[in-house]
């Protein structure tokens, strides 16, 4: 009988479109490779582009299998990720993402992995991969204090919470102490300015189909940051959970081609600042704020008096400018605005970059505490104000104070935030503890045992390939 160390497994991975999801899934494909197994990587073509180059090394090991997105009705062909598409519209592109249902379905049947790590919006695939005799699992990027928030498979799939009341208060099924809740803001906005949901499933029915068919889910954090999270979870899923770490992404592979020329200016005008004296400003690839918002953080960045850089969405559909005239002229060589995609990872691991003021999407903040920088929070989306407040709770960062019930917040209260997590003496501490933070979102080796953990449990299981 040959030893289980030299099994060689061929894993499968579908993550959703967005690049919070590609960039990590593709993260733990590598580690994946570097010990050996075989990886396919399935996903559309514009988004396998828009990854970054394999080493050589891996380059045998990974193989990216490219199948079109069916269009999306009203949009360019070139749309095939959530940065594509405006928030409001992101029902279509599941829906677009349900019509890889046969050709996923086709290549798994040709190909016969031994498991296949999927994403949420999944929630077809457990039963595919159960009739072909391949073992699944759900691999969270959402961290387990969030997950748990969600709750068990049976309540996802009832979908009982439909206001945004109900989403600001601690459910049942937690029975210790927490604040990890959604303010109102955070859910009203976007329950009402979400389109009619045209694939007729929720996400909340997604996620409890995605988790409840696993064999085994996966969670992008560790028990180490959030230990009581990782027992309830496992309580409620009754069923393996296993961390994979943070996934810290390397520094010199960020994504697209086009980066070289935009990362060189960039860099010229970070290379000029201070050590730790820049705040990068980035609140994601999805997010819009509306008109006001934009001018009362432009004006907050003004006000605060500490050099910025302020990467911003680029927004087709609106018609309005982003930022107010003469912003750019009034805060001269102390701060750069630039509209469009920029290597996030390259900036963050800058040494001029001392802060980093974000959305609080679990892929930026792993991201920017991975390099020990101070995170200001203004939470937009999806489960960003649970991050918050998961992060607050450990005395991380500084959030910028808003309106609670319309989430609006004023230049005064970011220009206060700002100096707080950036120059002032009050602010000592949180700077302190973001670089003890780096030490645990950082830590590389710390990663592998966890990934190492993970492939045992998948080799335990069997595998048809020997190495």
């Amino acid at each position: 009988m040959e030893k289980k160390e030299d099994e060689t497994l061929h894993v499968a991975m579908f993550p959703w479109l967005a690049m919070g999801h590609l960039l990590p899934f593709l993260n733990i494909s590598k580690l994946l490779a570097h010990k050996g197994h075989k990886v396919s990587f399935i996903s559309t073509p514009r988004n396998i582009e828009r990854l970054p180059k394999l080493p050589p090394n891996l380059s045998s090991s990974i193989t990216f299998v490219s199948l079109p997105l069916p269009p999306i009705p009203n949009f360019p062909p070139s749309s095939e990720s959530s940065m594509d598409v405006p928030y409001i519209n992101q029902q279509s592109l599941k829906s677009a993402f349900d019509l890889l249902q046969l050709p996923v379905t086709e290549f798994l049947r040709r190909s016969s992995p031994d498991w296949i790590i999927y994403d949420y919006t999944s929630h077809w695939l457990p039963t595919v991969a159960t009739e072909l005799g391949i073992k699944k699992a759900f691999f969270s990027l959402f961290n387990a204090s969030a997950l748990c928030f969600m709750g068990p498979p049976s309540s996802l799939i009832e979908d009982a919470r439909t206001t945004p009341d109900d989403f600001t208060v601690v459910p049942p099924w937690i029975s210790f102490e927490s604040d990890i809740v959604f303010r109102y803001h955070e859910v009203a906005r976007y329950v009402e300015k979400t389109e009619e949901d045209v694939t007729g499933i929720s996400d909340s029915v997604r996620f409890g189909y995605s988790i409840g068919e696993s064999d085994a889910v996966f969670v992008r954090s560790c028990p180490e940051f959030e230990p009581e999270w990782f027992v309830l979870l496992r309580d409620l899923y009754q069923k393996p959970v296993f961390p994979t770490g943070f996934l810290p992404p390397p520094v010199s592979e960020d994504h697209e081609d086009d980066g070289d020329a935009t990362w060189a200016r960039i860099k010229e005008w970070l290379d000029k600042q201070r050590l730790n004296s820049v705040v990068y400003v980035s609140l994601g690839t999805e997010a819009s704020l509306l008109r006001e918002e934009l001018a009362e953080l432009a004006l907050g960045l003004e006000k605060s008096k500490v050099p910025f850089f302020w990467a911003l969405r680029n927004e087709p559909t609106r018609s309005e400018p982003l930022i107010p005239d003469g912003f750019e002229e009034r805060v001269g060589g102390r701060g750069m605005v630039h509209v469009g995609w920029v290597p996030q990872v390259k900036i963050l691991s800058h040494e001029s970059v001392g802060g980093f003021l974000t959305h609080c999407g679990w892929n930026s903040v792993v991201e920017g505490l991975g390099f020990g920088r101070v995170p200001i929070f203004l939470p937009v989306l999806n489960e960003q104000g649970l991050n918050t407040r998961l992060l607050r709770g450990k005395d991380i960062g500084v959030e910028i104070p808003r309106n609670e019930r319309d989430g609006m917040f004023w230049s005064g209260s970011v220009a206060d935030s700002v100096r707080l997590a950036m120059i002032d003496d009050a602010g000592e501490l949180k700077r302190t503890k973001a670089k003890i933070m780096k030490g645990l979102f950082g830590n590389r080796d710390e990663n592998i045992l966890y990934v190492d953990e993970l492939i045992d449990y998948m080799k335990s299981k069997g595998s048809s390939h020997v190495g």
